[in-house]
């Protein structure tokens, strides 16, 4: 189920600024293909950093609160290099009863390089059990909602 906010009440999405180093690169000197989600599953960890405290570790330790991904998917717009900062534009896009999904936008000098959507289920992390999204997640997700 999800309750978007209106969108005039909504502020811009999260930003996480990565630099992508010539390590990250291939032979062709563009970004291993593996390397993109591993770059959006750093900015959506940033996200719940920024906005909960503590990002994915914080989460599993010390909220007993597991996020499994059961869903990823990408396309690839434009090369990412090093010549630019990668800024990736994350948002929750859904709130189901059990699950939460990412919507990551990678850019760099303004221009799209590829855009995924990221789901993940809440667990109860040392049972490994389903639970609902807990009450302070929805509260904190719900307002910032975006499709």
């Amino acid at each position: 189920m999800t309750e978007p906010a209106a969108a005039e009440n909504l502020p811009p999405p999260f930003e996480h600024s990565i630099r992508v180093t010539w390590a990250d690169c291939d032979p062709a000197r563009i970004a291993y293909t593996a390397r993109l989600p591993y770059f959006a599953l750093d900015a959506i960890d940033a996200w719940w950093d920024h906005h909960l405290g503590g990002g994915w570790y914080h989460m599993e330790l010390d909220l007993n609160m597991g996020t499994p991904f059961v869903h990823m998917s990408l396309d690839f717009l434009s090369p990412v290099t090093p010549r630019h900062r990668l800024i990736c534009r994350v948002w929750p896009s859904r709130l189901g009863q059990k699950s939460i999904t990412f919507r990551v936008d990678g850019l760099q000098d303004g221009t799209l390089c590829f855009k995924g959507q990221f789901v993940n289920v809440f667990t109860v992390a040392d049972s490994f059990t389903s639970q609902e999204a807990p009450p302070p997640i929805r509260d904190l997700v719900l307002p910032l909602i975006c499709p």
